[in-house]
């Protein structure tokens, strides 16, 4: 009980003690090398089904050759840590501060430093803020860091990449099963460093019916704009094509407009009833042109482009369109 309550308001940390089935949980690790010529995501996590078979992973998505590789573990082989964000499989391991992977044809370590967390008050704990509190939610979201730096090499079938000076992200999502309908971004590679964008809109079951909820944040010059159901902004737009997503939303002070442009994606496995018999498409190659403009001052805060973003569109993107 003590491990369940510290990772409730530490969403960083394993939330799935006593779980044995219907249940997954995730962390994702996208790193990107200095002169943005790799791209790469690592996908730690464990899956427990109905039926309870259980497995745990490591999914490898190489965002610039477009290919994705599923590694499966036992679950003996997954070992979190109690207290803080720590977990070993096999001969790998992973935390906030840093990777250590002993993979089929990649291996080596990278450290992480000035790390961004979303804030995580006792009331709101991290970006799900109140809705933490609810226990019967499809799936739960956690920011371990919106940005940081990147000192380490990774040997990538037999090629020795330095990923030093280059910059990283890290979230994760754990529960029953991703929604049936979402778009999800991310990039931290905009004109100048320190500056990391992730938003994402999804059908959210709710008792016996559903909403459309969303969760967006902007880091910029060491202030994060946030944009969330429950802070009392607003979805203005929700328009997707094959080229296109276009989100349009504002809060009390400001507005964002996003313009992501798509690009070719990569197939990757995803939660079904806990169990990764799901299919999902993601590109690393996507580019979000970002505004962000004051309602107040009717000035523009913020006009640019990120790149090397990671864009997901799965489900029936109908029941979020807007």
């Amino acid at each position: 009980m003590k491990k369940q309550l510290q990772a409730f308001f530490n969403p960083e940390q394993f939330h799935g003690w006593g779980k044995t089935k219907n249940y997954f949980e995730g962390w994702y690790f996208k790193v990107i090398n200095e002169a943005e010529t790799k791209a790469f995501a690592f996908i730690p996590g464990v899956a427990m089904d109905t039926q309870r078979n259980q497995q745990s992973f490591i999914q490898v998505l190489d965002g610039k050759d477009k290919t994705a590789i599923y590694h499966k573990f036992d679950i003996k082989d997954f070992i979190p840590t109690g207290g803080r964000f720590l977990i070993d499989i096999k001969n790998n391991q992973f935390s906030a501060e840093q990777i250590h992977l002993d993979l089929p044809g990649i291996n080596g370590r990278l450290n992480f430093s000035a790390n961004v967390p979303w804030p995580s008050k006792i009331y709101s704990p991290g970006i799900m803020g109140p809705f933490a509190f609810v226990p019967f939610m499809e799936c739960y979201h956690g920011i371990v860091s919106m940005d940081h730096h990147i000192d380490g090499q990774l040997t990538i079938h037999n090629e020795l990449v330095d990923f030093t000076n280059g910059r990283g992200y890290i979230e994760k999502d754990w529960g029953r099963s991703f929604p049936a309908a979402y778009v999800w971004m991310q990039t931290n590679h905009f004109s100048e460093p320190g500056i990391s964008l992730k938003t994402s809109v999804a059908k959210i079951p709710w008792i016996r019916n559903s909403f459309v909820g969303f969760i967006g944040g902007l880091w910029l010059h060491n202030k994060l704009y946030q944009f969330t159901t429950y802070n009392g902004s607003s979805l203005r737009k929700s328009a997707i094509t094959e080229k296109e997503v276009q989100l349009v939303i504002e809060n009390k002070n400001y507005r964002i407009e996003i313009l992501a442009h798509r690009d070719k994606a990569t197939v990757l496995a995803s939660p079904i009833g806990g169990l990764m018999d799901g299919r999902v498409e993601e590109s690393m190659t996507a580019k979000v042109d970002v505004h962000l403009f004051n309602k107040k001052t009717k000035q523009i805060v913020f006009e640019d482009t990120g790149r090397n973003a990671g864009l997901e569109v799965a489900g029936k993107i109908e029941e979020i369109l807007l």
